[in-house]
């Protein structure tokens, strides 16, 4: 079913359309990076709804925020700080394990999209699904361009915005940034600085 046009979903066809081009058979996983929380689930959430357009392909989501360590792991790294949330707070051995790797197999191989729940503390108990030869998996997240994840990725979009963080937030994003340089690894950079309103934006070569 394709949704009402407007200048957001059009732009977003367009990074759909690169990606269904690029990646037409088999199994793709993109993911979406970015400091604002919000903006970036929702523009991973409008992509999906963007990318079922396409009925040949069954489309996915998840978000890094259901792959956090528990409280009592993140406490054996030492006090909450900056340095703690950017280098052990997601536990991306979990992720590897019951998300991109089942998925990536072509066959009935189950995964799970959602493993912890950060805000209860708790594990969740898993849902298996199983994908089809050809279907995508879009997952939102901070710090996805980080160096170990580097490669996991078919397609990664950065979203710019001035949307504020709190300080400890971005003094984390500040280690990233420096440790990472996630604007240069994604495959697009987009300006979301109004939603509404997204653009493309293109690193000058010169």
């Amino acid at each position: 079913m394709r949704l009402p046009s407007t200048p957001r979903v059009e732009f977003l066809r367009s990074l759909a359309n690169e990606i269904l081009h690029n990646y037409g058979r088999g199994r793709t996983i993109v993911a979406v990076d970015g400091t604002d929380a919000t903006g970036r689930a929702r523009f991973a959430d409008d992509l999906g709804a963007v990318l079922r357009e396409d009925d040949e392909r069954a489309v996915f989501r998840a978000s890094l925020d259901f792959f956090q360590r528990s409280s009592a792991e993140k406490n054996r790294f030492g006090p909450g700080s900056a340095e703690r949330d950017y280098r052990y707070g997601y536990d991306y051995s979990a992720l590897r394990r019951v998300l991109l790797e089942p998925f990536r197999m072509d066959g009935s191989a189950g995964f799970v999209t959602e493993h912890f729940d950060a805000q209860r503390d708790t594990w969740i108990e898993p849902t298996w699904l199983t994908a089809p030869a050809d279907a995508i998996l879009v997952l939102d997240g901070r710090f996805v361009h980080r160096p170990e994840l580097h490669g996991l990725w078919s397609f990664s979009v950065f979203l710019e915005s001035d949307t504020r963080a709190s300080e400890s937030q971005a003094a984390a994003d500040r280690l990233y940034v420096a440790d990472a340089s996630p604007r240069g690894r994604a495959d697009a950079v987009v300006d979301t600085t109004n939603p509404a309103l997204p653009s493309r934006v293109f690193s000058d070569s010169c």
